[in-house]
């Protein structure tokens, strides 16, 4: 009999998350106590916010159904290992539409797994090789995780840096916001020893370190993170290896904004039912050309000459692979 009320509603809060229906017999039996205990219990839980469903009769019972907010829940050890794992899995590369998503998950259950979770999840993880990956730069999820805290708690990071041209230095930063491009990370932070705002790419950075120091944010000096971001490549470094490129969509500005990355440009509309983006991009042509076919409507590439050539070559060799134009 579990007589610790908070260990009792754990435990139950744990057996509804389970997908079926529990009778309140069952429920009492499982718990050591009453049904008019079990009652009370289920009442204390809807005061919290979790909406459990009770149906009455005598095969009656009470399940925990889809509410209007997402409740706290209580994971089980090989649950939190699962999750972690998978969260880790996919946290290297940047996948677009759930990236930053998934660091800042990962970055809350890695911070309350007990250690001995902990060491089972890096055990699993580096006793299993995935046999596909992205194509950008392979990032190790405890990097991305320290980057996380940080900017949650907007705590000063430390860390080491490697420029472009191979040079070391030591970082210290107050962060502001990681950003995924769909094939690299980067942190747009302010540099305190440059006493300006810098972008770093993620894979670059080795021995990131919170240092507890917290900060008051500072306001960004452009727009949003990703905005600044796309400019900062614009006219950084590694400007020569970006294209300017223009691209028309045959869809609403909400329709194509909602498929494409702020990083790539901002649709604007050009009064002709469709819109306009306009961007600059440092990845091959031949990954923009099919992120741009990703958007799911009609498009017109106007520049530049290569990747109008290579959305040719792509459409033909869809159109070959479907059988399209065969006898």
């Amino acid at each position: 009999m579990t007589t610790d009320t908070p260990a009792r509603l754990l435990q139950l809060l744990s057996l509804l998350q389970t997908p079926r229906e529990w009778p309140g017999g069952e429920l009492a039996d499982r718990l050591g106590v009453s049904r008019r205990t079990v009652r009370r219990d289920i009442d204390r839980l809807r005061e919290l916010g979790y909406p459990v469903q009770a149906s009455k009769g005598a095969d009656g019972g009470y399940r925990l159904v889809a509410g209007k907010a997402m409740p706290p829940l209580v994971l089980d050890d090989e649950e939190a290992v699962a999750i972690a794992v998978g969260l880790r899995a996919g946290a290297g590369h940047a996948v677009e539409g759930v990236e930053e998503a998934s660091v800042r998950a990962l970055a809350k259950l890695e911070q309350v797994l007990p250690s001995r979770l902990r060491h089972r999840v890096s055990t699993l993880q580096a006793a299993t090789t995935a046999l596909t990956s992205g194509d950008g730069a392979s990032i190790a999820p405890e990097t991305l995780t320290v980057m996380a805290s940080t900017v949650a708690g907007q705590e000063r990071l430390r860390f080491a840096y490697r420029d472009k041209d191979g040079s070391e230095s030591r970082r210290l930063t107050e962060p502001h916001r990681l950003v995924s491009t769909g094939r690299r990370w980067y942190l747009v932070a302010y540099d305190l020893g440059r006493e300006d705002w810098r972008t770093f790419r993620v894979d670059r950075v080795r021995e990131p370190f919170a240092t507890g120091v917290r900060f008051a944010p500072r306001e960004l000096p452009e727009g949003s993170a990703a905005e600044y971001l796309r400019r900062s490549i614009r006219r950084g470094p590694e400007a020569r290896e970006t294209y300017e490129f223009e691209v028309r969509f045959a869809g609403s500005v909400e329709a194509v904004a909602s498929k494409v990355p702020g990083w790539v440009g901002v649709p604007v509309a050009d009064g002709e039912g469709g819109c306009v983006v306009r961007g600059s991009s440092g990845d091959p042509v031949e990954w923009l050309a099919v992120r741009l076919a990703m958007v799911g409507c009609e498009f017109t590439v106007r520049g530049p000459d290569e990747l109008v050539e290579c959305v040719r070559e792509l459409g033909g060799r869809l159109s070959r692979a479907g059988g399209v134009g065969e006898a």
